[in-house]
């Protein structure tokens, strides 16, 4: 397969699907929306990996995309705990070396940050997670899935510059009132 059409292949346009959804995702403040864009993000991922036959890969966003869906009505540590053994589980069912395991922690890590933490810290944690994506997908050749995932670094830390400063402004308010 030629360089172009490997770039315009099915897995790799699932990809920048996943790239779009993600985008919209991390540039989210409202920690409902963010949830939203993060499940039609994984949906995406999901089909990508498949493709791109990494098992633990699709296998670990199945989990992230359910595990993003239960985490809008949900926020109770048991759920929380649950899709983290789900997470391992998968892994050590499916995994096939060290590289196969940076997804399982990556969701692992994300599904810390959606439940039991919000905000900053939750957008803090959730960029130690796209790190992993981001390696993993180099080693696994995701051309969308290494974009958005630098891209995701990029306006996360937007996003946490933006959230750091309203918490500041906040804590500054309420020290000058009386």
């Amino acid at each position: 397969m030629s360089e172009l059409a490997w770039l315009f292949s099915p897995a790799q346009l699932l990809g920048y699907l996943a790239f779009g959804f993600g985008m919209a995702c991390f540039a989210q403040t409202d920690d409902r929306r963010f949830k939203v864009f993060m499940a039609l993000e994984c949906a995406a991922y999901v089909l990508h990996f498949l493709l791109l036959q990494q098992p633990t890969a699709a296998a670990s966003t199945a989990v992230s995309l359910a595990r993003s869906l239960a985490s809008i009505h949900f926020r109770t540590p048991a759920v929380g705990l649950f899709f983290i053994a789900l997470s391992l589980a998968a892994g050590l069912w499916l995994h096939t070396g060290w590289v196969s395991w940076l997804p399982v922690a990556a969701s692992c890590i994300g599904t810390t940050a959606l439940f039991f933490l919000t905000g900053l810290r939750m957008r803090l944690l959730m960029l130690a997670g796209t790190a992993l994506w981001l390696v993993n997908n180099l080693i696994v050749g995701s051309v969308g899935g290494s974009v958005l995932e630098a891209c995701l670094m990029l306006s996360n830390l937007w996003t946490i510059r933006r959230l750091w400063r309203a918490e500041r402004a906040e804590r500054t308010d309420r020290a000058a009132s009386p």
